[in-house]
């Protein structure tokens, strides 16, 4: 790897531009869907690269990414991808962010020239590149039809270019299967953030919970019961969605029957109001998986401190404004949030990716654990994967660890696209 001088960044990673590469030139691409959606691209360059590293997320900004400055000086052209749902993952649907990221693909190959597409997914970019990867790797018509609400989207008909490696650093195994083991089981009432069951409450000294920086510890049978309760809250809040999307769909079949327009004023604006009323689901209490205090869980490599990636007191957290997918609206919760009906899972996507696969997990990480790294390495069909472990935070820090990721990306790269 050529020597690099030192790269000044936040603590989340952001490159300061100063340090970017001498001769690297930014561009900002305006982006438009097959569906009109506008995304755009940020696109770091320093001329005459033939392989472009591409990175993205649902929602997260990453136009400051902290691996542009290697790819550049190891001479690949360094692309982000913003999503339609860039800063607000409220409305945001993964089948839609798809058609961003084709969009986005179809630029590079066909404006740009560039011969090869490196996926690079960090955090919950992940999942949503190997679920365009996957779709981009099934030959039409096999591709999806329609999204995890079941509204008409025929990727079939759109330009998909496929990537010819994927990297994963620090991967989540998804947003909808993160939640699945984040989401709070004691909420018996979604109108209530604070009604509680207590025999279901991992924040209840009772069932093994120790304040803070005291390890908890959780039994088994606990841990069976609350697995199976999240699962089952889930699965109403999925009933809850697909209700009032149903209600809408009824409202909007109504507006098309016959006579419609011979309805009163009165009524035609009552059934057009609730054809049209976008509806918002508030999810309490998103922040309760037991291996954020329980050290003796996902153990293999593990080198975490006990907390979230949202900070060391999940036990508060928990009721504190924000957090994940708190407030969203039914098809996002279906698509995006949802362990049981999201289709952007890492592992089951990772299986139909025959791509050159490198997987970087970083060993103190408390969203990403060393285990989900190898399941995912593990699902891969690849024949050509290596899966390697740095003891860094998700965010790469510190910095040393963070270049020392690095170096195995771009050693990683370089034989296989010079």
């Amino acid at each position: 790897m050529t020597q690099q001088k030192q790269i000044s960044t936040t603590a989340v990673g952001l490159i300061d531009f100063e340090t970017l590469p001498a001769g690297t030139e930014t561009t900002l691409i305006p982006v438009a869907a097959s569906d009109g959606a506008g995304s755009r691209g940020v696109l770091y360059a320093r001329g005459g690269e033939r392989t472009v590293v591409v990175v993205s997320h649902p929602r997260g900004d990453m136009s400051r990414h902290y691996a542009a400055p290697a790819a550049l000086e190891a001479g690949y052209a360094f692309y982000v991808h913003l999503t339609r749902g860039l800063n607000n993952d409220v409305d945001v649907e993964h089948e839609r962010l798809l058609l961003d990221l084709a969009a986005g693909l179809s630029h590079l190959k066909n404006e740009r020239g560039y011969e090869k597409i490196v996926l690079l997914g960090n955090s919950g970019g992940g999942s949503l590149l190997t679920f365009y990867q996957q779709q981009a790797s099934t030959i039409p018509p096999g591709r999806l039809t329609d999204t995890a609400c079941g509204d008409t989207l025929d990727l079939n008909a759109v330009e998909m270019p496929k990537a010819d490696g994927v990297v994963l650093i620090a991967a989540h195994p998804g947003q909808g299967a993160f939640m699945l083991t984040g989401i709070d089981p004691s909420v018996i009432d979604e109108n209530d953030p604070l009604a509680v069951d207590p025999d279901l409450d991992m924040y209840n000294p009772a069932n093994g919970f120790r304040e803070p920086p005291e390890p908890s510890k959780y039994a088994a049978e606990f841990l069976q019961r609350y697995r199976a309760a999240q699962r089952a809250r889930v699965a109403r809040l999925d009933a809850r969605a697909r209700d009032l999307i149903a209600e809408q769909r009824r409202y909007k079949q109504r507006m098309q029957e016959p006579g419609f327009a011979d309805l009163p004023l009165e009524e035609r604006t009552s059934i057009s109001r609730r054809a049209i009323l976008g509806q918002y689901m508030t999810v309490h209490r998103t922040e309760a998986d037991p291996a954020y205090l329980d050290p003796s869980l996902h153990t293999w490599k593990s080198t975490r401190k006990a907390g979230s990636i949202l900070g060391p007191r999940p036990d508060q957290i928990n009721y504190a404004p924000g957090g994940f997918g708190r407030l969203v609206t039914p098809r996002a919760w279906l698509s995006t949030w949802s362990g049981l009906s999201t289709r952007a899972t890492l592992v089951e996507s990772l299986k139909s990716v025959h791509e050159p696969l490198l997987v970087i997990n970083l060993t103190s990480d408390s969203i990403a654990f060393p285990d989900d790294s190898q399941a995912q390495f593990d699902a891969s069909p690849a024949e050509d994967k290596l899966i390697r472990f740095v003891e860094a935070e998700h965010f790469a820090t510190p910095l040393p660890k963070r270049d020392e990721a690095l170096r195995l990306v771009v050693e990683w790269l370089a034989p296989r696209f010079p």
